[in-house]
């Protein structure tokens, strides 16, 4: 076993016993509205008018489709790739078709993004630099406006809507969980200053390494944040799929529940798990083309 592998081991147990911490706590200020006789007062039950975070609560917010990250404009290079390759044999239908796009998508998705959010995940502080090394590895200039648009987004998501609640309340979730809320909050400041004076050298917020950042801010472990990052996107392409009618929301639901897709998700995650940054990189070349040759498609009903 590498030093690197036992130092995430030991960085996910310590977000599974901050969980169960969590859940300790939850349980005693449920059960209790004053601390027990002769108790530590390190074990003092939560305020009355405190609610509980439970992160499946949190699992369920950041998979939800109503999410407004803006994904569902942009079609992860399928509408290219439906321009450019038009199955030759006429046995080939536009669903095998697609299932062929679906899993080369799956696959470059992974490669190239799952690494930034693990390393976001388990190391919060190094969010600045994980985000400038994902700008510079990433060639495909529509691929690149895709994550920072949905990275700034995420950003919004977390200021507007998640804040108020997951950093109002950081002894709820843990020591990792408050460092990762400071992390946020210095790197949207920073973000904005650039964004101010226009410096090319500043922040950019990719999607990848802030989503990380954002899941252990909100409870989640580790597994459930690639996982919800991948199915995301594989929703995002059915999502695309559909109004490009390829297929119709009924069979898009039908790939989403497939076992396929699952073991698919599953299988890269495991793939890329103990991949460190420096070896992500898109394992797909065709799908840079397709993604960046979208801006010049004649007619396109997604943004590039």
């Amino acid at each position: 076993m590498t030093v690197k592998t036992t130092v995430q081991d030991l960085q996910q147990e310590i977000a599974d016993l901050e969980a169960r911490l969590r859940d300790a706590r939850s349980r005693l200020a449920l059960a209790s509205a004053s601390p027990p006789d002769g108790g530590d007062s390190s074990y003092l039950p939560l305020p009355k008018d405190t609610i509980p975070l439970v992160p499946t609560h949190a699992l369920l917010l950041l998979s939800d489709s109503a999410l407004p990250l803006g994904s569902f404009a942009y079609s992860s290079g399928l509408e290219s790739y439906l321009a450019h390759n038009k199955p030759l044999p006429r046995s080939v239908t536009s669903i095998v078709s697609f299932h062929r796009f679906l899993k080369l998508s799956i696959a470059s998705m992974a490669s190239t993004s799952i690494p930034y959010v693990l390393a976001g995940y388990w190391c919060p502080a190094d969010l600045e630099t994980l985000d400038n090394d994902l700008d510079a590895s990433t060639p495909c200039i529509v691929a690149q406006r895709a994550s920072l648009a949905q990275g700034r987004a995420l950003l919004g998501v977390w200021e507007r809507a998640f804040r108020g609640t997951y950093a109002a309340s950081p002894f709820l979730a843990g020591s990792a969980a408050a460092k990762a809320v400071k992390m946020i909050e210095s790197f949207s400041d920073a973000l904005k200053s650039c964004l101010d004076t226009v410096d090319e050298l500043g922040p950019k917020g990719h999607f990848a390494p802030l989503w990380g950042v954002v899941c252990l801010a909100m409870g989640m472990d580790a597994r459930q944040t690639a996982y919800v990052f991948m199915l995301n996107h594989a929703k995002a392409v059915l999502s695309a799929a559909v109004r490009a009618s390829v297929m119709g929301p009924y069979q898009a639901q039908n790939v989403l529940a497939s076992r396929s897709l699952q073991a698919m998700i599953t299988q890269r995650i495991d793939r890329e798990w103990d991949t460190p940054v420096e070896d992500a990189g898109q394992i797909v070349p065709p799908l840079d083309l397709w993604v960046g040759r979208h801006e010049l498609l004649y007619s396109r009903i997604f943004n590039s």
